[in-house]
């Protein structure tokens, strides 16, 4: 017997004290209430109503179960309704990774700003490469990455990202700080300061093909993993470096100069498994738009991308 279900049309009977107009009031017919109700009495061992031609009323074992019944119905329902929201990725926790180069302002900004939306569920934002995060997305250890392009993305899904211009980052006081635009040629004869290659093997290799086919082979290729070593390394002329816009802020000892023709260009993209988290698709298009407000890029939205109303009904894939 479905005993909650049992429970909600005593309920009913109780408060009516008449089985036609509980009945009635249920939408379904007089002779099947009696008969859930006699199988509940049946149930429980006891009698719950004292039946008359006029109606009915409560015994004290029915009264017991009156009292006692309502906190048990109140607490399935709120049950009922925490299991759907889980399901739909309002409950719980958000795995996502994110590169070392995110800005601490913009990680701050998405994170409020996802609590807002979605007070229930918790961010567990990672620092991971992207050859880690695609591991622990393969082993879903990771709900949602932050890759950075290009990359294998077997089994995955590509959601939105943003598109973000290569320049040049200089010393202020430099003789190629004193052009509006360069030509990645004007760099050749300095080295170079770029992140490992271990960090994003095809972004690494994409930026050293583009510079040694526009008439710039670095003498060599010093590496820095955060934004601060890089203006460092700069700073302290050991090369020069090829970074975003939004690489240089507050600090105003280096300038950076945009390549003529933007012959170098950094997407990055969020991917979640094809089996995603429900809250995935959210998290997504919030934080690529607010990548995109930081006014370093472009939006991106690959065609086909799933949106978070897609996710929760099982269109994703």
């Amino acid at each position: 017997m479905d005993l909650l279900r049992a429970l909600a049309l005593f309920r009913v009977v109780a408060e009516e004290r008449h089985f036609g107009r509980a009945a009635e009031r249920l939408g379904m017919a007089q002779p099947p209430l009696s008969q859930r109700i006699r199988r509940l009495e049946h149930e429980l061992g006891a009698r719950l109503f004292d039946r008359n031609s006029r109606g009915v009323r409560l015994t004290v074992a029915g009264s017991v179960l009156l009292a006692e019944s309502a906190p048990l119905l109140d607490r399935a329902d709120r049950v009922r309704a925490m299991v759907t929201r889980a399901d739909r990725g309002e409950l719980g926790e958000l795995r996502v990774g994110v590169p070392p180069d995110v800005p601490g302002e913009v990680l701050a900004t998405i994170v409020r700003t996802f609590a807002e939306h979605n007070p229930a569920v918790r961010l567990d934002l990672r620092e991971l490469t992207t050859g880690e995060q695609l591991r622990l997305l393969a082993d879903r250890a990771l709900d949602v990455g932050l890759l950075q392009q290009p990359a294998q993305l077997t089994g995955l899904v590509v959601g939105p990202g943003v598109t973000e211009p290569v320049g040049v980052l200089v010393p202020r006081d430099a003789p190629l700080a004193g052009a509006d635009e360069l030509d990645l040629a004007d760099l050749a004869g300095h080295d170079l300061v770029l992140f490992p290659r271990d960090t994003a093997p095809g972004r690494y290799d994409e930026t050293l093909d583009a510079c040694r086919g526009n008439g710039f082979r670095p003498g060599r290729v010093v590496h820095a993993r955060s934004p601060e070593f890089v203006v460092g390394l700069v700073l302290a002329q050991h090369g020069v470096a090829l970074v975003p816009a939004g690489a240089v802020r507050r600090e105003p000892r280096v300038v950076w100069r945009r390549l003529t023709g933007n012959p170098i260009s950094w997407r990055t993209s969020f991917v979640w498994p094809a089996q995603p988290h429900p809250a995935a698709a959210s998290l997504c298009w919030l934080a690529a738009g607010i990548l995109r407000d930081d006014g370093t890029g472009d939006l991106v939205v690959p065609p086909g991308t799933p949106t978070p109303w897609d996710v929760v009904h099982g269109r994703a894939d």
